[in-house]
């Protein structure tokens, strides 16, 4: 399996000259789930399940080879739009997977596959005593946000105007795990991140939960695409995300399941 971090100033170009390595033969036939290849773009967020889901997926089908590429939602929608070679999509925000169906990239109805919710992420022992978003305005606070564009931002965008709250951040961020790695190198004072990213890095922080996070908890869809090279492994990799033991990956991991 392979996976590739593409940082969001190159996001763009690197996504189409993407290698299609991994780990597994070159000779394995392609077209089958017991030996085929899937690309997957997905969320940042997604990083950490995503990387397992693949290892339990190629474990499960000998021969079968996984890349994933993990990005800010929308720069990955407007990749797959441009051309970008991919076969599965997963995003953080149905608004960004509307830019690759809208573009008529999809093959099929997206379906949603977990639900994500936001923390203040803090260093750990939480120096500064946050504990909610008005805290986040006091003088001298450094924040970290997402930029609105891509879901987490957007997120952010609603719970502070939920409650009423007005900041200026220090940065704006492509994506979540840019946001959080200001905490973790302690150039800001806090930020605005997704559950499960500050569960992946409870050695580094410590996450407040705030009651207006509940005004805005992202649905995560997932869709195979148009032009997957190999349709049946991505369709495949898809029913591995939603089976009984892909969501014991995604749940303990902090998502939620999707509404009934």
């Amino acid at each position: 399996m392979t996976v590739r971090w593409i940082p969001a100033a190159l996001a763009g170009v690197a996504a189409l000259t993407l290698g299609l390595a991994g780990c597994g033969g070159d000779d394995a036939p392609a077209g089958t789930a017991g030996g085929g290849r899937v690309t997957v773009f997905a969320a940042a967020s997604l990083t950490e399940t995503f990387t397992r889901l693949g290892r339990d997926f190629e474990a499960a089908h000998p021969g079968t080879r996984v890349t994933f590429n993990f990005a800010g939602s929308s720069a990955l929608a407007t990749q797959i739009s441009q051309g970008a070679p991919a076969d599965v999509f997963a995003a953080a925000s149905p608004a960004t997977m509307k830019t690759v169906t809208g573009a008529g990239e999809a093959a099929a109805s997206p379906v949603t596959l977990a639900r994500n919710q936001l923390v203040i992420a803090v260093p750990r022992g939480n120096p500064r005593r946050i504990a909610g978003l008005p805290d986040l305005t006091r003088p001298g606070a450094k924040v970290a946000l997402c930029a609105e564009q891509v879901p987490c931002g957007a997120a952010a965008r609603t719970a502070l105007d939920a409650a009423g709250v007005r900041l200026t951040p220090a940065t704006l961020e492509q994506d979540v795990k840019g946001a959080l790695a200001k905490v973790k190198l302690g150039e800001v004072d806090a930020a605005l991140v997704y559950r499960t990213d500050a569960r992946a890095a409870a050695s580094d922080v410590d996450a407040i939960e705030f009651a207006e996070s509940d005004r805005a908890i992202n649905d995560y869809p997932i869709v195979v695409l148009k032009r997957a090279g190999d349709p049946a492994t991505a369709r495949a990799f898809v029913d591995h995300v939603r089976s009984d033991a892909g969501r014991a990956v995604l749940t303990a991991a902090g998502f939620q399941p999707p509404q009934a």
